[in-house]
């Protein structure tokens, strides 16, 4: 149940934070955040912070990564991170969970679109190109090819990089979030997942 590192990273730039996933005309991309309530062969059962259990078919070689903490001052400009943010004041966002990418990754899925983390949220993949620090908080400014955006990085809020995973740390109450495909019956797969394996839930 594990890929080899550039096989990971591949999936991770098209799967992990994409509204866009590669699918049928007749399925839609579908996020499922919650925890592991148990895994039969290559079905993962998920709790999802909706509330009902919801089973969704892994690839046979499904992607998994882990999420490692990190912090705020460890972005600086050049790096590549995906940004969940709520609309603020003075056209700066302010930031609910930051994700930095590894180098390999960057331009995977750049651009800022809808996310479903919190009603109104956005997410923005983009290159950091100035990093400073403020009485609010550090505030960065992330550019795209068809824009920029200034976020603020409210002290405590969720800075996470990726880890190493295995099928062992799917285990039952493991927290998960499965970038997933929901065909016309309803029924959804995936082809990577990212799971909490290091005590830190995944943020995104």
């Amino acid at each position: 149940m594990r890929l080899p590192a550039r096989t990971a990273l591949l999936l991770l730039g098209s799967l992990a934070l994409s509204t866009s996933l590669a699918a049928a005309q007749d399925a839609q991309p579908m996020r499922v955040r919650g925890t592991v309530a148990s895994v039969d062969g290559n079905t993962l059962s998920v709790t999802s912070r909706e509330g009902p259990v919801v089973r969704i078919a892994m690839a046979p070689n499904v992607g998994l990564r882990g999420v490692k903490a990190a912090s705020a001052s460890d972005i600086k400009p050049g790096d590549y991170v995906g940004a969940a943010t709520l609309p603020g004041e003075n056209g700066t966002a302010g930031a609910l969970e930051v994700l930095i990418f590894p180098a390999a990754m960057k331009g995977a899925n750049e651009g800022s679109f809808p996310w479903d983390l919190q009603p109104g949220s956005t997410m923005t993949n983009a290159t950091v190109s100035n990093a400073v620090e403020s009485v609010s908080g550090r505030q960065l400014t992330l550019t795209y090819p068809t824009g920029s955006q200034q976020i603020t990085l409210p002290d405590g809020v969720p800075v996470v990089t990726f880890a190493e995973a295995s099928a062992a740390d799917l285990k039952a109450g493991a927290p998960v979030f499965v970038p997933a495909t929901k065909a016309a019956d309803g029924s959804l797969t995936t082809a990577f997942v990212v799971v909490g394996n290091q005590g830190i839930v995944p943020p995104m």
